[in-house]
């Protein structure tokens, strides 16, 4: 035995060492598309994290227009103007905004954006369902920056009203797929074989 406690013959090393040969072995098996595909959620959980932390240095106002700009790309409210003319009538106890849910003001959504390093707790939701009621209204949506409480969540599902909870992870996910406060860095074009073009006419 070696000095550095490795038994294995300076010739036979590479065959009789276990970890290296089960990396060799993992390697093969992963294809180039398999490990660009796995690079890319790398590349996107650390977006995720990025954005999660840039939202939670924000001042309040600023978070506001995050989540009017994303509700705006996602579709509802029309416009960035009409939806900025919609949440400027918000202000009621337990909501921030109301958003038009179409074009054409058919039906709105009450919205309680929240830039907290806490956990939103049941009785934050009930509050806000509470202030739902209050506009006799059936649709919701509550935003965190931070997470929201089990309890939360379970009191969530088990309402009649529509009440949609969206905690910092979904709510930067959200931004990355609807091009929010991200740019694109690279794109790359992964091009294969047209086997049609080579068959015969």
């Amino acid at each position: 035995m070696s000095r550095f406690g490795n038994s294995c013959p300076r010739e036979r090393r590479e065959t009789c060492n276990p970890r290296s040969r089960t990396d060799l072995i993992t390697e093969d098996e992963t294809t180039p598309e398999e490990r660009i595909e796995s690079a890319f959620n790398d590349l996107r959980e650390s977006l995720v994290a990025d954005l999660r932390a840039k939202l939670a240095d924000v001042n309040p106002f600023r978070f506001e227009q995050v989540v009017l700009d994303l509700l705006v790309a996602m579709g509802y409210g029309g416009s960035r103007r009409e939806a900025a003319e919609v949440t400027k009538k918000s202000g009621d106890a337990g909501i921030d905004g109301v958003i038009n849910e179409d074009r054409l003001g058919l039906d709105v959504i009450y919205v309680q954006a929240k830039r907290w390093k806490n956990n939103v707790s049941r009785e934050e939701i009930q509050n806000f369902v509470g202030a739902l009621a209050g506009k006799k209204a059936s649709k919701g949506v509550f935003i965190t920056t931070s997470a929201f409480n089990e309890n939360a969540r379970e009191y969530a599902a088990g309402l009649h009203q529509k009440i949609i909870l969206i905690d910092g992870r979904r709510l930067a996910e959200l931004m990355i797929e609807h091009g929010i406060g991200v740019a694109e860095e690279h794109a790359y074009s992964v091009k294969k074989i047209d086997s049609d073009y080579f068959e015969e006419a």
